[in-house]
């Protein structure tokens, strides 16, 4: 890893968790914290802002990376977006038909996300290099 790469890197890595700092905030705050409506929206504003910063940081992320690894990312958020889109429709309608106990819960969804992406990314850096 470059030292531009590594710079983007850990850019990335600090929004990402800032993000899910704020997210965490905004999500538990409401509960345990405080009751006031007007701080859980101030607390998602700053959630959103947060998760605009770390979609640039992806950006300028992929942008320094090259050619090779720029397909091997491309790739495998193909298949994440393809497998999640076609797996988050599905459960859906198991929960809209009642074919599954409880609600479909979207934390399901982002979990499937975050592993069908990274076993993406593995396959195809075995695949590519």
């Amino acid at each position: 890893m470059n030292a531009i790469e590594k710079k983007h890197t850990i850019k990335l890595a600090i929004w990402t968790w800032t993000w899910v700092g704020t997210l965490a905030i905004a999500t538990l705050g409401p509960q345990l914290v405080w009751e006031t409506p007007v701080i859980t929206y101030l607390a998602l504003l700053i959630n959103l802002v947060n998760g605009v910063g770390m979609i640039l940081a992806n950006r300028n992320y992929f942008l320094q990376l090259d050619e090779l690894q720029r397909m091997i990312q491309l790739e495998s958020l193909a298949v994440s977006l393809g497998l999640t889109v076609v797996v988050g429709l599905s459960y859906s309608l198991l929960d809209i038909h009642n074919l599954i106990k409880g609600d479909a819960e979207i934390g399901l969804l982002v979990g499937f996300v975050g592993v069908t992406y990274l076993m993406a990314l593995l396959i195809n850096r075995k695949r590519f290099e």
